[in-house]
C-alpha cells in the first residue's frame, strides 16, 4: 500500500504527522485504576463518566493489536503522499475525507468528517463481504472495497480525525452493547470543547456521551490499548 520516497523526505513528514503507533505493551493484570476523578481533577471529562481498567489478553485485545501495526502502514502511506503527492486511491481518498470542513472547527468539522466517511462506506457485514464472523479492516483496506461494518466505520474515522488534527487524547474508539437490537457495536468519541461526542455510523446525528441512554458502554480502544468500562461506587471509594 505504500508508495517509493526518499528516507530523508519520509522521516521528515513522519515526525510530522505520524502519531507514536507502536503495538502497545501487555498491561499489567496489577495496573492500577485509571480513575474519572483523576481526569477530573486534572480538568478533563471522562467519557461516559465512568472509570476504565487496563484489559491485557482476550479476543478485543489481540484484534486491536492487529490493527495498529495496519494504522502505521495506513499513516506512512499518507506521509509519503505529503512527501510526494504520489497516492494510491485508497490513501488520497483518506486524506480527503480527514480534510473535510477545511477552515471550520470543532463540532462543524467533526460532523463534516463523520458525515462524508458514512457516505464514503457502503454497509456491509464481514460474512458478506470477507465471508468470516469477524474481520477488522484498516482504513485503506475499507476505502478500498468501499464497504464495511460498523467497526470499519469506526476505524476510518478515528483515523481521518487523528489526520485531521485531533489530540490522540481526544479521539477514542468505543465498543457499545447496544440495547435495542441486542448486539454489540463500535462507533467512534471525540473531544470537543470538553465534552464527549459519540460518531456512529447508523445516524448523522452527533450526540452527547451523557445521551447515548440506549446502549451500554463496555471497552475504548485508543493508543494505549484496550480498556474496560467499570462502575465505581465513588462514595465508598472516597471513604477507603
Amino acid at each position: 500500500m505504500t508508495l517509493p520516497a526518499t528516507f530523508a523526505a519520509l522521516a521528515f513528514v513522519l515526525a510530522l504527522v505520524l502519531p507514536d503507533w507502536g503495538i502497545p505493551r501487555p498491561a499489567s493484570r496489577a495496573a492500577p485504576l485509571i480513575s474519572s476523578l483523576a481526569a477530573d481533577a486534572a480538568g478533563a471529562t471522562p467519557l461516559f463518566g465512568m472509570d476504565t481498567e487496563p484489559v491485557a489478553d482476550g479476543d478485543l485485545s489481540a484484534k486491536w493489536r492487529r490493527v495498529e501495526v495496519s494504522l502505521t502502514r495506513d499513516f506512512q502511506a499518507m506521509a509519503e503522499c505529503h512527501a510526494n503527492g504520489a497516492c494510491s486511491v485508497a490513501a488520497q481518498r483518506l486524506l480527503d475525507l480527514s480534510a473535510e470542513g477545511a477552515g471550520r472547527n470543532g463540532r462543524a468539522r467533526v460532523g463534516l468528517i463523520n458525515r462524508a466517511v458514512d457516505l464514503a462506506i457502503a454497509p456491509a457485514t464481514d460474512e458478506a463481504q470477507w465471508g468470516v464472523p469477524d474481520h477488522w479492516s484498516d482504513p485503506l483496506e475499507t476505502l478500498q472495497s468501499g464497504r464495511g461494518d460498523c467497526e470499519d466505520y469506526a476505524i476510518v474515522k478515528y483515523v481521518a480525525l487523528l489526520e485531521a488534527g485531533f489530540s490522540r487524547n481526544d479521539v477514542k474508539i468505543i465498543v457499545l452493547k447496544n440495547l435495542f437490537p441486542n448486539e454489540d457495536h463500535a462507533a467512534v468519541a471525540v473531544r470537543v470543547d470538553g465534552q464527549w461526542l459519540i460518531l456512529d455510523n447508523r445516524t448523522l446525528t452527533l450526540v452527547q456521551d451523557t445521551d447515548a441512554t440506549r446502549a451500554i458502554p463496555l471497552f475504548v480502544l485508543d493508543q494505549s490499548g484496550v480498556r474496560r468500562f467499570v462502575r465505581v461506587e465513588r462514595n465508598r471509594r472516597a471513604a477507603s
